[in-house]
This record gives structure tokens, sequence and C-alpha cells, in this order.
């Protein structure tokens, strides 16, 4: 949601040392860390299924698509259960963060873009980075992100077993 000002709001939380950020209008709800059902076959970073509500919804332990290693499981560990815009549909997904802080403003004029290393490097998944106190905050494109995956987590219609 950004305002008149050009304020969007974000949720914080980190994985290991780094701090990212996500915009807050695509922020179901944040649960406990559970254990997740395992999907047979899936990519490394797609821990399983867990119900939310009465959905099925895919977990992604974050730290392992961005390349990093694999979550270790604190009492702070917490899923974030998203709507990812993508083209054609909102994919509900469960990222799991190693620990949430809180809602933030960051105004427009403050959102930096990705940094440039002279090298080409898989950084479309930034949609920008913020200058803070404590270091950078790393904002998460996540439709790009997941755009990728769209067909690894595409769930077919149930068909009716009549026809």
């Amino acid at each position: 949601m950004t305002t008149e000002s050009g304020e969007t709001q974000f949720v914080t939380f980190s994985l290991g040392e780094e701090v990212f950020a996500v915009p807050v209008t695509v922020v179901r709800e944040i649960l406990d860390h559970e254990d997740t059902f395992k999907i047979p076959h899936g990519p490394e970073y797609l821990l399983g299924l867990r119900d939310v509500r009465g959905q099925g919804v895919p977990v992604i332990d974050l730290r392992l698509k961005l390349g990093m290693s694999r979550t270790v499981k604190t009492p702070h560990t917490r899923i974030l259960v998203m709507n990812v815009p993508l083209a054609n549909r909102n994919l509900a997904i469960g990222l799991v963060a190693d620990k949430v802080f809180e809602v933030v403003p960051f105004m427009r004029k403050d959102i930096e873009a990705a940094p440039d290393i002279g090298i080409s490097w898989k950084s479309d998944y930034i949609h920008g980075v913020v200058r803070r106190d404590s270091g950078f905050v790393v904002i998460i494109d996540l439709t790009r992100l997941f755009s990728d995956d769209e067909k690894t987590f595409a769930i077919a219609p149930q068909q009716s077993m009549a026809s």
C-alpha cells in the first residue's frame, strides 16, 4: 500500500544476519513454524505443504531459494503466508523466515536499485535496497522470485470423477 506521500508499508524479517522485506499487502498472516507434509520429488527448497485455514499451502525455505544455507528451526522461526501476484493468478505460498520483526514504512525515494557489481548475477528478485542505521534491508520482488517456479507449484483444478 503506497500512500500519497510515497510511503509503502513492508514486513521486515531476517534470514541469518540479513534483513529482508516484502510489501505488507501480500502478507496474509504470520504463523509459528510447524513441520510440513513432505512432497516427493519437489525442489530442495520446497519443504512441503501446510494446512492454512483449510488450504494446502506450499512452504518454501527462502534461505535455500536464495542460495543460502538451510534454515535451522528456532523458537523465533516463522512462516509468512502470502499471496504472490503472478501473471494470471495469485500464488498462495508460505516463506520460512528466521525471525519476523515489524511492519515499517519506506519512502519510495529511499529505495535504491539492486547494487551493480560489474558482472551479471541473479539479482532480478531484488526490488530495491533501503539503508537503515543498522545496515541494509533488501526488498524482495516476490513475483520475479517465483515466476520461474509457477509451473512447479501449479496444482491442476480438480476434475470431476464423473466425466
